[in-house]
Parts: structure tokens; C-alpha cells; sequence
């Protein structure tokens, strides 16, 4: 029975569960089931651990937004802003997750964004 026993804090197992980190929709096409108005843009990152930290890059190398999560919720929503609430522009965007003693993982993200409608409001 040793053989099929459940193993917990397995660093192997762990590891090999950052691939299953991923952001939903991706790509982004300006509409995701996940906003609830109109004026509303946001994708999510799923499948985190209860502790990590995300930080968002453009392609460049430049800092758009990061976040410290420490919480059993198994997903973080990213509003599509930057750091001081400016909405991003659309293209590509690195998404680094790092998990403290398990390792990390980068999601390479597209994000096409659309022009605000205030006329149908």
C-alpha cells in the first residue's frame, strides 16, 4: 500500500503543479464572461497557491502591476490597470508567478483591448 498512498508536501508534486497556473481568456478580445458592466475589463489568473506573489511585465521588461496573495481563493482577477489605475494598452504582457519554496513560473499574455462606450450606457 506504500506505493499508492497519498503523499502531501512532495517539492516534485508541487512543482510539477505550477503548470497549471493560467490566465483565463487568453487571448483577451476585449469581452471576457468574467466582467459584469460594460465599463468592467478583467481577466483571471487561476490555479494559484494559497501564497504567491504575481508581478505583470510588458514584453519590454517594464513593471505594469504586481500582487502579494495570501489566501485559500484559488484565483486573483487582474482588472487590466496598471499599478496607479491607468488602463493597460493592448499587446503582450509577462505574467511571473512566484511561489515561496516551490519554485516559479512566467505566462506569456494577449490582451486586445476595446475603446470605453459611454454612449450605451
Amino acid at each position: 500500500m506504500d506505493d499508492i498512498r497519498t503523499e502531501t508536501g512532495s517539492a516534485d508534486q508541487l512543482t510539477n503543479v505550477l503548470d497549471l497556473i493560467n490566465v483565463v481568456p487568453n487571448p483577451y478580445y476585449a469581452y471576457s464572461e468574467y466582467e459584469k458592466s460594460r465599463l468592467d475589463t478583467r481577466v483571471k489568473i487561476t490555479n494559484l497557491p494559497e501564497r504567491c506573489t504575481i508581478k505583470i511585465y510588458t514584453v519590454n521588461g517594464k513593471l505594469v502591476r504586481s500582487f502579494q496573495k495570501d489566501s485559500p481563493i484559488t484565483s486573483l482577477d487582474w482588472d487590466l490597470n496598471n499599478h496607479k489605475g491607468i488602463p493597460v494598452a493592448g499587446g503582450v504582457y509577462l505574467i511571473h508567478i512566484e511561489v515561496p519554496d516551490i519554485g516559479e513560473v512566467v505566462l506569456k499574455f494577449f490582451g486586445g483591448m476595446r475603446q470605453i462606450d459611454l454612449q450605451g450606457i
